[in-house]
């Protein structure tokens, strides 16, 4: 496998970074993954718009350039001979002294890398197991998809199956969150619900997406602050990531859900496979 280290195709055993970069040190970093359909990358511009804000936010200085990233990974594809593909755009602070750097970094480190994947599925229903660890809070004002995954990997510890199971993360007061690895959804009497960015979430792509295909669907849409009696009483429940899709609930709290028979997601699914080779962003019309 090739991998792309600051524009410079290398073998994985080639690839290095220096023990000085401050994404290793200290977690100055962003990324983003996505998937690639037949050589299109879904909803490009919009995971390089969320990874510029991270940036900003980390005080990491780069031109991000959507039409020159594509064209790097478009590279990094053509080297593997990869059609279909799991992406990730990597960005960490590059090199700093040891200490804390206020200043802006100017010498980022971007690394493009990935995996192949099948054009379509694997569409594994999965159980909703609810977690003892809780949602921590970000670290700044919002939830950035930075190098700080200690929480998610806390709560991934907690589930006995974790291919087969995904775990629901409670905010400190109780209210539900999302998942280890995913936003949440639930359906009951023709509205859509999704815990709302103040319960300190990660803005998903799918997520977003999601949520603007409901509303054109006609289905009400409504985020709030919601408790574990709420998405227990659902009439379906799915969990959304860039990577595995609209992922169907067939239990959760030892109560059974429709899963992938669910009205809403097959509706959801066929939505998002009609549009995943043509949308570069949820602007496209």
């Amino acid at each position: 496998m090739y991998l792309s280290i600051n524009g410079k195709l290398v073998t994985e055993n080639e690839a290095v970074i220096s023990p000085f970069d401050h994404g290793y040190m200290y977690g100055l970093g962003a990324f983003e993954t996505l998937r690639v359909y037949d050589g299109h990358p879904f909803l490009w511009n919009d995971h390089m718009e969320r990874l510029r804000e991270a940036l900003q936010a980390l005080n990491i200085t780069y031109d991000l350039d959507n039409q020159k990233a594509w064209m790097e990974t478009k590279r990094l594809l053509r080297r593997n001979q990869w059609r279909n593909a799991y992406i990730r755009f990597n960005i960490s602070a590059g090199i700093g002294g040891i200490g804390l750097q206020t200043e802006a970094y100017q010498q980022p480190t971007v690394i493009i890398y990935g995996k192949p994947l099948p054009k379509d599925g694997p569409y594994n229903e999965k159980k909703l197991v609810l977690l003892q660890t809780t949602r921590n809070t970000p670290e700044g004002t919002s939830r950035i998809k930075s190098h700080h995954y200690l929480n998610s990997v806390l709560g991934k510890r907690e589930l006995q199956h974790p291919l087969t199971e995904e775990g629901l993360f409670l905010t400190q007061e109780g209210y539900v969150s999302e998942g280890t690895v995913s936003n949440v959804f639930w359906t009951k009497n023709q509205i859509l619900y999704t815990p709302s960015l103040s319960t300190g979430i990660l803005n998903g792509i799918t997520r977003q997406f999601v949520m603007m295909a409901a509303k054109q669907s006609g289905l009400i849409v409504e985020e709030g602050e919601f408790t574990v009696q709420d998405i227990a009483s659902a009439d379906e429940i799915f969990l959304t990531n860039s990577i595995q899709e609209i992922v169907p609930v067939s239990n959760f709290l030892d109560k059974a859900y429709p899963g992938a028979t669910g009205m809403h997601v097959q509706a959801l699914l066929f939505f998002y496979h009609s549009n995943r080779c043509e949308r570069w962003s949820m602007r496209d019309e």
